[in-house]
């Protein structure tokens, strides 16, 4: 039989051994919330910074086909350059909703890049063009259009650079060690740049 001293003298002993024994579960836990938490914090601020790209782009979508009505009766003979507008604009919107359905992945983000890139290249021929129509250069209507389209690639641009700025910042914290775990555990990925590849990068150039 155990004496109540011999029971005083374990109870120590076994308070330490569950003592330990939870802060061994509760401690891992609570870094892994933490790191969940910021992780997942990190990825809301970057497709808040997405949402100011979103709605930058499809202003610059509602513009083009307003532009392209207003300059199309003057350049009868520029119907190329036209349609290559419509099609590079549907294009970058084809684009767009794909990542409207999630995929906000690497390809799908770069995509989307270039094909905003190309739709920026069609528009800068099309301005280029609107410069030889001097009925054009006087049409105010085109001139508005040609001034907010304008200040839109300004807006995108503002945009780019804060939604970029936030997905390295989130896809850094993703490849750390031991971050990376727990972002494999909760299945949180890198998100893609909003970068065009070299060859498609065209600022829009509009001239007064």
């Amino acid at each position: 039989m155990i004496g109540p001293h011999a029971i005083l003298a374990v109870s120590p002993l076994l308070l330490s051994v569950a003592v330990v024994a939870f802060l061994l579960l509760i401690v891992p836990l609570l870094w892994v919330i933490a790191v969940y938490n910021g992780l997942k914090r990190a990825q809301v601020r970057a497709q808040n910074a997405f949402s100011q790209i979103d709605v930058q782009l499809k202003r610059r979508f509602d513009l083009i086909p307003n532009l392209v009505e207003t300059v199309k009766g003057y350049m009868a003979h520029e119907r190329g350059t036209l349609e290559a507008v419509i099609a590079a604009r549907a294009q970058a919107a084809g684009a767009l909703g794909a990542v409207h359905g999630g995929a906000m992945g690497v390809a799908s983000m770069g995509a989307l890049a270039n094909a905003s890139g190309a739709l920026d290249g069609a528009l800068n021929r099309l301005i280029g063009l609107v410069e030889r129509y001097p009925e054009l250069k006087a049409n105010q209507n085109a001139l508005q259009l040609q001034e907010e389209l304008a200040s839109t690639e300004n807006r995108i641009a503002f945009a780019r650079q804060a939604y970029n700025d936030a997905v390295m910042r989130l896809n850094e914290s993703i490849v750390v060690f031991p971050a990376s775990i727990v972002a494999g555990w909760f299945g949180i990925g890198q998100m893609g740049m909003f970068e065009a590849a070299a060859g498609e990068r065209s600022a829009v150039a509009v001239k007064f």
